[in-house]
């Protein structure tokens, strides 16, 4: 043997990738020790066995579908099959294939693939798992806004019933004319999602120019006892920026479930302090909204904070579903949002928007 000759087998016999020479025949003429490692079979069976012997039984027509194109000359690229390992064992390989006809041979070169289809298999399921528990929480939702619908409307009614022209007492009156506000907004608001989602059923939740100021006053207004009974102060500057465009329903929500946090996650030593302001960055609509609150340790929560069902602080009315929503509303529409946080120190939402 000579040098050359002796260098190319050693080639043969120390690649990790499975080469293969077959016959016309079906039967392998040459193989490397890879295939015998992979598969389990000495040298001996594999060449005394018909290469489709160890070929899954639900894999063999289209392998034979394979050769037969290769008996006509025709190179096989990145075919896919699986084969069975002497254990049982289910291996996928990827083929290479290049037919010498003169010979009556095949030259081929396999390589395991058997952890990429694993992977694929596994993001198949997380993703079959996800939608459905996407339409699963889509149902919820709808649900919930449609069923809460007749109780608002009916609580609206009785409160238009009422005469408060005959109501004395100032502080009465006040606070009815607070339930009634957030009765209607109430009401504005469950039937916007009930529209939003059946619209969203059919295509994306519509865009449009979003008054920055008259979404957050919606919101303020329905929170107002909230607002005073914590003792918040809320510093709002839209002036660089009063307008986004995004969708309405959303943006309300996303004021909504950051306020609340907010208070309701505010330190027991200190009143809430609420900064909003809106700005373009790098031409990006952009809104920053921060607290004084508790904040969060972001080493521990790191990407679970926009979890659905993810608590970060021993609260009573605390479901984890807050930040879920407003990462939703926010990423559904192409857009981005970011937290900084200390604890102690509060926390610092910036949510950038697709122009």
């Amino acid at each position: 043997m000579t040098d050359a000759n002796f260098k190319y087998e050693l080639f043969f016999e120390l690649s990790p990738d499975l080469l293969c020479i077959a016959g016309y025949d079906g039967y392998f003429k040459k193989i490397n020790p890879a295939v015998s490692k992979l598969l389990g079979y000495t040298m001996e069976e594999l060449y005394s066995r018909p290469i489709n012997d160890f070929v899954h039984c639900a894999d063999k027509r289209i392998t034979q579908q394979a050769r037969n194109e290769l008996i006509k000359s025709k190179p096989l690229y990145n075919f896919e099959n699986r084969y069975v390992k002497k254990s049982g064992e289910i291996v996928w390989l990827s083929w290479t294939s290049l037919p010498v006809d003169s010979d009556q041979l095949v030259f081929a070169i396999a390589k395991d693939i058997t952890h990429t289809k694993r992977l694929e298999a596994d993001r198949s399921t997380l993703l079959t798992n996800l939608t459905n528990t996407n339409e699963d929480l889509k149902q919820l939702t709808y649900t919930t806004s449609h069923d809460l619908r007749s109780p608002v409307n009916n609580l609206l009614a009785v409160l238009d019933m009422l005469d408060i022209s005959k109501i004395n007492d100032e502080e009465a009156v006040e606070l009815i004319t607070i339930v009634k506000l957030s009765g209607e907004y109430l009401k504005e608001t469950l039937d916007n999602y009930v529209d939003a989602l059946s619209e969203k059923h059919q295509d994306m939740a519509s865009i449009e120019e979003v008054d920055l100021n008259r979404s957050l006053n919606n919101v303020l207004k329905s929170i107002n006892s909230l607002i005073e009974t914590s003792k918040a102060t809320i510093h709002i500057d839209f002036s660089k920026l009063d307008t986004i465009k995004f969708n309405k329903t959303y943006m309300e929500s996303v004021f909504l479930n950051l306020l609340t946090n907010s208070i309701k996650y505010a330190r027991p030593d200190c009143f809430p302090v609420i900064s909003i302001h809106s700005e373009k960055v790098n031409g990006r609509d952009q809104l920053t909204f921060s607290d004084n609150g508790l904040g969060l340790d972001m080493e521990k929560v790191k990407d679970k904070i926009f979890g659905l069902h993810q608590k970060f602080h021993n609260h009573k009315d605390s479901k984890g579903i807050g930040l879920y929503l407003v990462h939703n509303h926010i990423t559904s529409l192409a857009g981005k949002i970011s937290v900084e946080s200390k604890v102690n120190e509060g926390a610092k939402f910036t949510m950038s928007f697709k122009q």
